[in-house]
């Protein structure tokens, strides 16, 4: 399978870096800065739920490969803990593979280590025509 582009489109525009892709972990991480930020100052939460769709759909495609890619069906993420700067880290592992559908958890944790968003998506997996 090859690997898409992992620094275009909104990967870019939010600065994610993975140091780790794989079909049972993805680790990504990345600076929480103004242009991220809510109207009150702290890290948008629409910010959590596109790293936790990221890190879900990377594995998980991986984790399918050559039979057909995945879409996800549904994203729901908790925010924890208010952000205003510093650097996250999202760990991505499955709870779920099956023929149909998968369903993966991230958790997103701060420098210190306290969990700052959980979230969970549910992916189908499409098989090639």
């Amino acid at each position: 399978m090859e690997m898409p582009d992992m620094t275009g489109g909104l990967v870019g525009l939010l600065g994610l870096k993975f140091d780790e892709i794989g079909a049972d972990r993805v680790v990504i991480r990345w600076q929480v800065r103004p242009e991220l930020h809510q109207p009150f100052g702290i890290q948008h939460g629409g910010v959590y739920c596109a790293v936790v769709e990221t890190a879900a759909s990377v594995g998980g495609s991986i984790w399918l490969g050559g039979r057909g890619t995945v879409v996800g069906v549904s994203n729901q993420t908790d925010f924890l803990r208010a952000v205003r700067d510093g650097e996250l880290t999202a760990v991505g592992t499955p709870v779920h593979r099956g023929r149909s559908q998968q369903l993966w958890q991230v958790e997103i944790t701060d420098a210190d280590g306290r969990l700052v968003s959980r979230g969970q998506v549910r992916l189908q997996n499409l098989a090639h025509p």
